[in-house]
């Protein structure tokens, strides 16, 4: 994921805190399924950070295969390295990854309520957010390498469609919530 993450901070100022590698945290934990030697990998024991980084590898190769089957080495190596720096640095590596989640987080709200104007979608969905947003990232930074070109385009003129629903909503909101008030306060 700190791969992951790097890319993404460099691809746009949008996607650079796009902080969804909680599970990696999970790295720490023991193996949950008991394994012979042989068949362990040994950077991606089965604990809980590599079961839910091979979760998220396979839904997201279901849902777009080409993506999510560029994606899934990428993210089943970055769990690798975090394992690596648990076992190599131990709670030093953890606060770091505690210091720049949460610093991560505190951006994104930052950057949705200032430059966008609007709370970030996991207050709508948090769990879409949190498992649908290192996808978006991923393709956001295939389509600026010319994936799918034709994808893209529907992408982009939905997501106009949807700025537009929610600027008119907006407005309205406002047209309503003034009406009668001058500065936000009755006229006598």
């Amino acid at each position: 994921m700190t791969f992951f993450l790097f890319v993404s901070f460099l691809v746009s100022p949008h996607l650079e805190f796009d902080p969804d590698g909680i599970w990696l945290q999970g790295t720490n934990t023991p193996s949950l399924i008991p394994m012979p030697d042989w068949l362990t990998i040994p950077s991606l024991p089965p604990n809980l950070g590599t079961l839910f980084t091979l979760l998220y590898a396979i839904l997201y190769i279901l849902m777009e295969p080409v993506a999510g089957g560029i994606l899934a080495p990428i993210l089943l190596a970055s769990t690798a390295y975090s394992k690596q720096l648990t076992s190599t640095y131990g709670a030093t590596a953890n606060y770091w990854a505690l210091g720049v989640f949460a610093t991560s987080w505190i951006a994104q709200f930052i950057g949705h309520g200032v430059f966008e104007g609007r709370a970030p979608a996991l207050l709508d969905n948090l769990i879409q957010a949190i498992f649908l947003a290192p996808l978006f990232v991923w393709m956001e930074i295939l389509f600026a390498c010319g994936y799918r070109p034709e994808l893209h385009s529907r992408v982009e003129s939905a997501v106009q469609t949807e700025v537009a629903k929610y600027q008119r909503s907006k407005s309205q909101e406002n047209t309503i919530s003034m009406n009668g008030k001058a500065n936000g306060k009755a006229l006598s």
